[in-house]
């Protein structure tokens, strides 16, 4: 991608009206009180930046939602996109199809160990409902442990897989879902000191919540490798490996949901490959085609695959594999080959991006961690550094989240379109971001800052 920017093109304001009209007359939009909310109607996208008819022009530092790995528009993907509609728009999933077989290669040689089969979703919710009912199906057992601050998706099983607040509307208590802690330091459940003991601790939790739970009634145990929305707490060295023995003991398969955290964002292909650890089961979507046509899948174990070889999986979905979206996952494989963009999330994490938010965490008091690795950022905003008080109360609504409004707004008029959860700004711009565009970025990070700074005590 060119260095130089590209430049918003005239402003349409008149465009834009009918656009944000249309939408409020029809648009359902999702985790929204529909007559609370104000969607920016957006012109067009190019890399790492999008504009709006207004001519107002804005670095994603969300890159879409930390799915546009390689940038928007992507000339080589809308390329190979174009060139499948033109051959074969679409076909039903029980057939062999060229860019279904190769999407599936592709993938199956970047997975670690023997993940070598390929279940194609339409996103990472639906996968992460296969993957659960795949591990049910082979372990004959019903129960599946999943963590506190976590987000695996919005449906029916995924939705109470999730330890945030999305949850709590659609929980049905009755999923045979049970929760635990994973390690975070910062905000320790466990009084840990250091990461060695925080990991020891976390495991020690998670055995005894077995334990409890009786092991032999357990099915899975569920885990973003690194939590993505709920807050980038990269686990400490070790964990992942420990719960892979205790998986192991008991005859529990192993999830590892690589959706956010998979294909380049941490500056490996996968976030287990930090790790060096293999789960059973792993889900992913998002960046393995950079968003441009809905795709997710599970990638299967050689054991858990041979348990559905002469016994059928009862699950299927009209678009799986969908032609058009696996051709863009060719691509956007290739081109992450091509143009190193896996190699590029980790020298941006390691040199531009990680001394960055470290700098500016040294100047501005409402920073209490910088956390991350990659093109995978968090920045803790807390009211008080020495007590850790969060900058607004968790779950915070209305003028008990002005603290966060502010800085977000902040951040939109410096010309940065910031990723908020709560008390956290996340920085996840696109992969193969420039040095000189992530700099663009934390210089407007730096300004709305000082915003959040006004709310320190």
């Amino acid at each position: 991608m060119s260095s130089d920017a590209p430049r918003a093109p005239y402003a349409d304001p008149a465009a834009g009206a009918a656009v944000k009209a249309a939408d409020r007359a029809h648009v359902f939009h999702s985790w929204s009180a529909q007559g609370l909310i104000d969607p920016l109607a957006v012109a067009g996208a190019e890399g790492a930046y999008f504009w709006d008819y207004e001519g107002n022009r804005y670095l994603d530092f969300t890159s879409g939602l930390v799915f546009t790995n390689i940038g928007y528009q992507h000339p080589t993907v809308v390329a190979a996109i174009q060139e499948q509609a033109g051959r074969l728009a679409t076909f039903a999933p029980a057939f062999a199809v060229e860019a279904r077989s190769e999407a599936a290669r592709l993938i199956a040689e970047r997975t670690p160990g023997d993940l070598d089969k390929i279940f194609f979703t339409n996103g990472g919710a639906e996968a992460v409902e296969n993957a659960v009912r795949m591990a049910r199906l082979h372990t004959g057992r019903q129960k599946v442990l999943s963590a506190y601050r976590s987000y695996h998706g919005a449906t029916a099983t995924a939705i109470n897989l999730t330890g945030d607040p999305r949850r709590w509307a659609s929980d049905t208590g009755s999923a045979g879902v049970v929760r635990f802690w994973a390690p975070f330091l910062y905000r320790s459940p466990f009084h840990a000191r250091t990461g060695s003991e925080e990991c020891a601790r976390a495991l020690q939790h998670l055995e005894d919540t077995l334990a409890f739970e009786g092991p032999a009634t357990v099915a899975a145990v569920v885990l973003e490798t690194i939590p993505g929305t709920a807050g980038i707490m990269t686990p400490p060295s070790g964990y992942l490996a420990g719960v892979r023995e205790i998986c192991d003991r008991y005859g529990i398969v192993f999830v590892l949901d690589e959706v956010m955290a998979g294909f380049g964002r941490t500056g490996k292909w996968f976030a287990a490959d930090h790790e060096g650890v293999v789960p059973d089961l792993m889900t992913f979507a998002k960046g393995v085609n950079s968003g441009y046509v809905p795709l997710g899948g599970v990638a299967i174990s050689a054991e858990i695959a041979a348990t559905f070889e002469t016994r059928p999986y009862p699950g299927g979905l009209t678009y799986s594999g969908h032609p058009l979206a696996c051709a863009a996952a060719v691509a956007t494989i290739k081109v992450m080959e091509e143009e190193k963009i896996v190699e590029g999330a980790a020298h941006l994490g390691e040199h531009v991006l990680g001394p960055g938010l470290r700098e500016l965490a040294e100047r501005h008091p409402s920073v209490g961690e910088v956390r991350g690795l990659g093109a995978f950022w968090a920045l803790e905003l807390v009211r008080d550094r020495e007590t850790r008080e969060p900058l607004v109360p968790y779950n915070a609504t209305g003028e008990a989240n002005a603290p966060m409004a502010a800085f977000g707004a902040a951040c939109r008029q410096n010309g940065i379109w910031p990723f908020i959860n709560m008390n956290r700004t996340h920085v996840v711009p696109a992969c193969n971001i420039t040095a000189a565009e992530a700099k663009e970025g934390l210089a407007a990070l730096d300004a709305a800052l000082s915003v959040a700074d006004e709310h320190t005590v």
